[in-house]
This record gives C-alpha cells, sequence and structure tokens, in this order.
C-alpha cells in the first residue's frame, strides 16, 4: 500500500527562536528524522504551509512563515488557510485514494488533529508519528495536551506510532 507523508506547518515561526514550542529541539529532530527516512523509502512528501493573517508569525513572506526543511525535487508544497490541510487546497488531489497519510508536524490539537481527521473521513488510514508533533503550552501543559490528541486520535482510527515503526 502506498504511504504519503504530510508535514504540517513545519515552519520557523513554531520550531525556531524568538517562541518555539517546547522541547522544539527533540520535536524538530524526530521530524528531521522522519523526513529523511521517507526520503530514503521514496515515500511522497507533501509540505503544508500554513498562511496566517497580518498579525500572525506565519504571515506569508515573512521569516515565521517560511519551512524549516528545504522542499525536494518531486516534492510538493500545499498552502492554506484552514486547520484542515485538504479544506480549499489541492491536497485531495495529490494523495492517491489508496494511501496511507502519515502526519506529522504542528500544532497537535489544531492542524495536526483536524488535518488527520478530515483523512479519515476521506478514507485514509491514518498514521500520526509520536514524538513528531507538538503545540504550545497552555492551561494544560504542551506535552499533556499532545498526548490527549494522541489518545482522541487513536479512538478515532487514527494509528499512534514511535517513529520506528512507521509504515514506509
Amino acid at each position: 500500500m502506498t504511504s504519503v507523508l504530510l508535514l504540517v506547518d513545519v515552519q520557523k515561526n513554531m520550531l525556531e527562536p524568538p517562541e518555539p514550542v517546547p522541547d522544539a529541539d527533540a520535536v524538530g529532530e524526530a521530524i528531521k528524522n522522519v523526513l529523511g527516512r521517507a526520503r530514503s523509502a521514496g515515500t511522497p512528501v507533501i509540505h503544508i504551509r500554513n498562511n496566517g493573517g497580518e498579525e500572525d508569525p506565519d504571515l506569508p513572506g515573512t521569516p515565521g512563515w517560511e519551512l524549516v526543511h528545504e522542499v525536494a525535487p518531486g516534492e510538493h508544497v500545499v498552502d492554506k488557510h484552514e486547520c484542515d490541510a485538504f479544506a480549499g487546497t489541492g491536497l485531495p488531489g495529490l494523495v492517491p485514494e489508496s494511501a496511507t497519510v502519515i502526519v506529522a508536524g504542528l500544532q497537535s490539537e489544531f492542524c495536526i488533529r483536524e488535518t488527520s481527521l478530515s483523512a479519515l473521513r476521506r478514507g485514509h488510514p491514518v498514521v500520526l508519528v509520536r514524538g513528531a508533533h507538538a503545540t504550545y503550552d497552555g492551561a494544560v501543559p504542551a506535552r499533556a495536551t499532545s498526548q490527549a490528541i494522541e489518545a482522541e486520535l487513536s479512538a478515532a482510527g487514527v494509528s499512534v506510532v514511535d517513529p520506528a515503526d512507521l509504515p514506509l
């Protein structure tokens, strides 16, 4: 079965100073490793880039909007304006109908959650990579929020796996 890696909002505004997510170094390294493994396996990679508004750190054209990882030849970039990367974008046309969607990136409770659930609704098997997604501290610590999202998505049918167990 074909797999596709979606790197959701792996942008400088969340992984680099001045305001990176907690554990940005570890999360960034995990994402980098997943990306490297996907590329080595010949798994298609799609970079999802959030386009924020005037007051957002990911306003198009600003340093925070830039992707952390260089896009390799043959990889696609999909710009989005909503949490669901499938909504109003060309992403549905880039993901084969029978493909397993592997998800990594930011932020767990927003774009990771919505994109994963949307892929499920579209009939895709979905795999979320543990340790390769994150968010910010809020009323609940970031790590607890990410773990709660993993539990919610798992209950919805998403496979939450360690990087070593990826279906690449």
